[in-house]
């Protein structure tokens, strides 16, 4: 007999859980007219985000082998979807991010993303908070998520205005706080070093944070815009609970030629980082100027789940982590 705990990490309590989650969100979004879509989770092209590694994959089309990519988010095929007339779209995929395991994270995970033609992103905060209402209320009851900007929530824990802050300044803030990682001179690594250590461990547990207002290098897929202090920021919003990044949403960009050059400064980093260099979407930034005005966001259900039911680890709320499957 074999000694392989062949079982999965997660209870059966978990499992409910998490199909009361997706009928809970599939019933949101009837009610709301959205429409629930599918999209291929391979693609010939894959993101550029030099932070993000995709998962290959070799099929053949056409008797041709070619090298494709797991999906990191469905957003893509998605927004050919948008601009093609389909209207407020969601859906709950698998999505993969390579090498990305711990307590928070599995290379192989869940997303619910969906997209609101119309929408700013404040309506989408108020949208996000009912379905918070509805997905999280047997544990808090009714959630007021407040906003907070990146910039603010920098300052308030750090004394430091990270849109502002050079080389020099972020390099001392580390040693000022006890981090002795040299990172050369990447300015948004010192960055995201400070945020990930010293911010983001703080953020929602009074209530729920909507973190908006990122440095414009932060703003991938999503537009820019000048804040109230006259400073160039991204048109994005990310939620926290707890201490977790749940959701990642943006203003969307709809410029083809901007996201082509952005595209492109990726790659050129990628490439003098000795990273991969990824194939563009060119059906993507052809179907752009067919989209209208929209926003978006992507949200972890496995973190959701862990949020709902009051579990530390990941793996606890998945049936097999990505070590025992």
């Amino acid at each position: 007999m074999s000694d392989i705990n062949f079982q999965p990490t997660c209870d059966l309590k978990a499992i409910r859980a998490r199909a009361q989650m997706y009928a809970q969100i599939r019933h949101f979004f009837a009610d709301r007219e959205v429409l629930e879509v599918e999209t291929p989770v391979l693609s010939q092209a894959g993101v550029t985000d030099v932070h993000l590694a995709s998962v290959q994959a070799q099929r053949h089309v056409n008797g041709q082998k070619q090298t494709h990519y797991l999906q990191t988010s469905p957003e893509f095929a998605m927004k050919r979807l948008l601009a093609s007339g389909s209207g407020p779209i969601y859906q709950i995929c698998k999505v993969f991010r390579d090498d990305e395991h711990g307590r928070k994270h599995n290379s192989e995970f869940t997303m619910l993303e969906w997209y609101r033609p119309g929408f700013s992103l404040k309506d989408l905060m108020f949208e996000v908070t009912d379905l918070l209402n509805v997905t999280l209320k047997q544990r808090f009851g009714e959630l007021r998520p407040t906003i907070l900007s990146y910039k603010h929530a920098f300052m308030d824990r750090l004394d430091l205005n990270p849109l502002q802050a050079n080389l020099q300044d972020l390099k001392d803030c580390c040693r000022r706080v006890g981090l002795s990682l040299d990172l050369g001179d990447d300015r948004l690594g010192y960055i995201d070093l400070l945020f990930s250590h010293f911010v983001e461990p703080s953020l929602g547990f009074d209530t729920p944070v909507f973190l908006t207002d990122f440095p414009p290098e932060m703003a991938s897929l999503a537009k820019t815009r000048v804040d109230d202090d006259g400073e160039l920021v991204a048109a994005r919003f990310e939620l926290y609970i707890e201490g977790l990044e749940l959701a990642n949403a943006y203003d969307e960009l709809i410029d083809a030629e901007v996201l082509r050059s952005r595209f492109a400064a990726d790659n050129a980093e990628r490439a003098s980082l000795g990273l991969h260099v990824m194939p563009i979407d060119e059906y993507l930034l052809a179907a752009l100027p067919h989209m209208t005005e929209c926003s978006g966001i992507a949200l972890g259900i496995d973190r959701l789940l862990m949020i709902a039911t009051e579990q530390m680890k990941l793996e606890k709320v998945i049936s097999f982590p990505a070590a025992l499957s």
